[in-house]
């Protein structure tokens, strides 16, 4: 395959040596209301001199979208998203090619195509005539790039956000490494695109599934994980909620003890940015239990996270508040709860006044439950017949009965 590179073979260094050090990222950053820490401002510093893909790791909401976003704003480049899902393949990545438009010119240039084979002697000399053509329809004019392609053709340099990468087949892994590797991608039919300009390219992954080895290796990488209370504070009060900031501090720890528990999902950053602003609406000058139990629909979007939220919120608000145990009390799903400690699981609802107790002598009530399998356990008071007053059932009583099943039998 011949290699074919638009503009000039020499990478050109425009924007790789934008930042002067990490405090200059740091700084930068921020004035775009973006707070990075240390670790992440060296990540981004290390990016632009290395000439390195960076790969960020770690749960849904941390910050990983929006750094590539705030990335493109202090660096004034454009953005170029690729969002990855399952079954994604390189046409959708990469590039393709414009069939329809093919298909069009094809039905535009009939007559012209008539032409160039009308004297054929045969339906090889024919084919042969029309794949000297080939390059006609397959070249740059019915090329339809994709976010790869148009990231490595741009003319200016620019962002590269691949979002989600792990929620993507390992088959695109595969076309990702050429350009991760070498900024260059191939297309068959027209050759290799080396990159003019080399773009900061940005991977996120959510922990869904490992990534592979060879993709790892090619990257600058970095786990984020939600940070600590009183950065998340900081955050809080940059991006100007509203709230009261000694409420936006009892906030963060409420939100806080949230992401201790065994919830489906955890409140992500920006959905306590949210939950801020709709308390700041809502005028709250006090965080009580009953108040975030009507907004943390907010912050908690499954069902059994709300339940579980709604049960621990007056204790995350006050420490010292008394919590029922929610196992004490719960529905069978048959029009009516029980109320028993799981211990003996004795229910007060189904109890009857028949029924003795059981006593101290016998507490799991094995006499109470053995004395219903006496003989006689079916007669009064139980069914209010006494034992030899049943009525007896006549020999022919039972034969007419017979024989009039037998005669409504329904036909075959």
């Amino acid at each position: 395959m011949t290699e074919t590179t638009p503009g000039d073979d020499v990478f050109d260094s425009v924007g790789n040596d934008i930042f002067d050090s990490v405090e200059d990222v740091v700084t930068r950053f921020t004035e775009h209301g973006y707070l990075a820490d240390q670790r992440l401002a060296t990540t981004v510093f290390l990016q632009s001199r290395l000439d390195k893909p960076v790969l960020l790791e770690g749960p849904a909401g941390v910050g990983k979208t929006q750094l590539a976003k705030s990335l493109a704003e202090v660096t004034g480049r454009p953005l170029l998203r690729l969002q990855c899902y399952e079954g994604q393949d390189e046409s959708t990545a990469l590039y393709e090619w414009d069939y329809g438009k093919q298909l069009l010119y094809t039905q535009l240039l009939r007559e012209k195509i008539g032409q160039i084979v009308g004297d054929a002697s045969s339906i090889e000399e024919s084919v042969d005539r029309i794949s000297a053509e080939d390059s006609v329809f397959f070249s740059e004019r019915f090329l339809a790039p994709r976010p790869l392609l148009d990231a490595v053709r741009s003319d200016v340099p620019v962002v590269l956000l691949i979002d989600e990468v792990d929620r993507a087949d390992e088959a695109l892994e595969a076309v990702l490494l050429e350009l991760l590797a070498e900024y260059q991608v191939s297309v068959p039919e027209l050759g290799t695109y080396r990159a003019k300009h080399l773009p900061y390219v940005v991977l996120t992954s959510n922990n869904t599934r490992d990534l592979s080895a060879a993709l790892k290796r090619r990257c600058l990488h970095l786990s984020l994980d939600y940070p600590d209370a009183e950065r998340e504070l900081d955050i809080i009060r940059s991006k100007q909620t509203g709230l009261p900031d000694a409420l936006a501090r009892t906030l963060v720890e409420v939100v806080r003890g949230l992401r201790d528990l065994d919830l489906r999902k955890a409140p992500s950053i920006s959905e306590t940015i949210d939950w801020a602003r709709t308390l700041a609406v809502l005028g709250a000058t006090e965080l009580t239990a009953e108040l975030l139990a009507q907004t943390a629909n907010v912050v908690v979007k499954y069902d059994r996270d709300l339940r579980r939220t709604l049960e621990v919120l007056p204790k995350l608000v006050d420490p010292n508040a008394t919590v029922p145990d929610s196992r004490e009390r719960h529905s069978h799903g048959h029009g009516h709860s029980h109320s028993h400690p799981h211990d003996d699981h004795t229910h007060d609802d189904h109890s009857h006044d028949d029924d003795p107790a059981p006593s101290a002598s016998d507490p799991a009530g094995i006499e109470k439950r053995a004395s219903k399998d006496e003989p006689g356990r079916h007669d009064a008071p139980n069914y209010g017949i006494a034992a030899g007053q049943r009525p007896q059932v006549k020999r022919s009583q039972g034969e007419r009965s017979f024989n009039t099943r037998g005669a409504r039998r329904r036909p075959v």
